[in-house]
């Protein structure tokens, strides 16, 4: 397999990335070559995009595949449908290819790598596999597949195990290790739809001793740690005992910045999920005074861990918490608006996070994430630049994922959804 892209306009990834006209040779799914003409590649089909716009395909570094990011899906994930769901060959089938089309609609959005940090059983890990094979059309995976949690934690009994002991957790991480993930994933505190108290949307329900067990066990089997974290003593306990990614985040006092980068650990920024249930009405959100107050906590939380990563030298990527109600799987090029709004940052600088960044804390910068002789043909192509206004990437004009073009990519969308989320932007 090998052709020219011809007439583009490359946006590098790199953070002082700017348009300029390039021809890329592309042989077996690699970029071969970068030139300023196609006439230096030889004889060589040509796909000529007539003067769009060429940027690395974005990375979504958190994402839940088993929901659609729809209200009324969301509030129907619960521990009860989940074991009738998983409980026979016929049901589990039927959500392999539910996740599965959800991992397409992100690639067809223009995101070409997604890291998934907590779905159901060893669903993740084989549309990775599945994707690797060239047995499914779909991007690039980086699965943690089922989580640790504990009993009446986050998302326990649904997407999480429950551990009681740190022997509970070492047996747990095991157990999740043997299904082949890419990473582990552990719930530290609470989220605001399960929060009881007023301005406690992140109460500590993993005991520190529990937060190390997974923690340990992990990297001594080789995997980085994701954990779930939306209060300051969530975060205490992540950063102290061997976290290597903040899913959220919380306030961020001077000490925790240095944590952070004494542990080389990474801030992962997820506005998307507050926005509806902070900011929309009550009629609007179908949710209560309790979870807006809690979200509106967690929001200015999120983004004050994100500016002092910013401020202070720790990275900060950027995730969309997909399948939270009103946040979709073709959305991600909204976190990349809100980054810009809320956090004050160029449309360079959120491109260059969503690319460059986001692929060197998932460790696949060797791999993708900027536009590079020797590295994948992964990239989303638009109309206009985005470099003068994001929303370009809202409609991708194509996406080549390995090498393979998608011309026209489409996605089906909710209009509620967008005609909500719109009046925010």
């Amino acid at each position: 397999m090998k052709y020219a892209i011809i007439n583009a306009l490359v946006l590098s990834g790199h953070e002082d990335m700017r348009a300029e006209k390039k021809a890329l040779l592309i042989e077996n799914g690699r970029i071969a070559a970068i030139a300023d003409d196609a006439g230096k590649f030889g004889r060589v089909k040509t796909v000529d995009i007539g003067g769009k716009y060429l940027m690395p395909g974005l990375i979504n570094l958190h994402v839940h595949l088993p929901g659609s990011g729809m209200p009324n899906y969301t509030k129907k994930q619960n521990a009860k449908t989940v074991r009738l769901l998983m409980g026979n060959p016929v049901t589990r089938t039927a959500v392999f290819f539910l996740c599965y089309k959800f991992a397409r609609t992100q690639l067809m959005s223009g995101v070409t790598t997604i890291r998934t940090v907590g779905g159901l059983g060893n669903v993740d890990s084989r549309i990775r596999d599945s994707v690797n094979r060239g047995r499914l059309l779909g991007p690039r995976v980086l699965a943690s597949n089922m989580a640790v949690s504990v009993p009446n934690g986050h998302m326990a009994g649904v997407l999480a195990y429950e551990a009681k002991t740190p022997e509970d957790c070492v047996r747990l991480v095991d157990k999740i290790a043997e299904s082949k993930p890419d990473l582990i994933k552990i719930m530290i505190t609470g989220g605001v739809l399960d929060a009881k108290k007023r301005g406690e949307p992140g109460e500590l329900k993993m005991p520190p001793e529990l937060v190390k067990a997974c923690c340990d066990e992990a990297h001594r089997l080789g995997f980085k740690v994701a954990a779930h974290v939306e209060s300051p003593a969530g975060l205490k306990a992540a950063l102290e005992n061997g976290v290597d990614t903040v899913e959220h985040g919380a306030f961020t006092d001077e000490a925790m910045a240095e944590l952070f980068k004494a542990r080389n650990a990474a801030e992962i920024c997820t506005i998307s999920p507050a926005i509806p249930t902070a900011l929309f009405e009550l009629e609007v959100s179908h949710s209560t005074e309790l979870v807006k107050y809690n979200s509106g906590v967690v929001l200015e939380g999120v983004i004050d861990c994100a500016k002092k990563g910013l401020e202070k030298g720790y990275p900060v990527g950027l995730g969309t918490d997909t399948a939270c109600p009103f946040v979709t799987h073709y959305d991600m090029w909204r976190e990349l608006c809100y980054f810009k709004k809320y956090l004050g940052v160029s449309n360079a600088f959120a491109l260059h996070t969503a690319t460059e960044v986001n692929a060197e804390i998932a460790g696949i910068s060797r791999e993708t994430g900027t536009v590079e002789t020797g590295k994948s043909a992964d990239f989303l192509i638009t109309e206009d630049n985005p470099l003068e206004d994001l929303q370009a990437l809202r409609t991708p004009a194509m996406v080549v994922i390995r090498g393979k073009v998608i011309k026209k990519p489409s996605v089906k969308k909710f209009e509620y959804v967008e005609k909500e989320l719109d009046k925010y932007m």
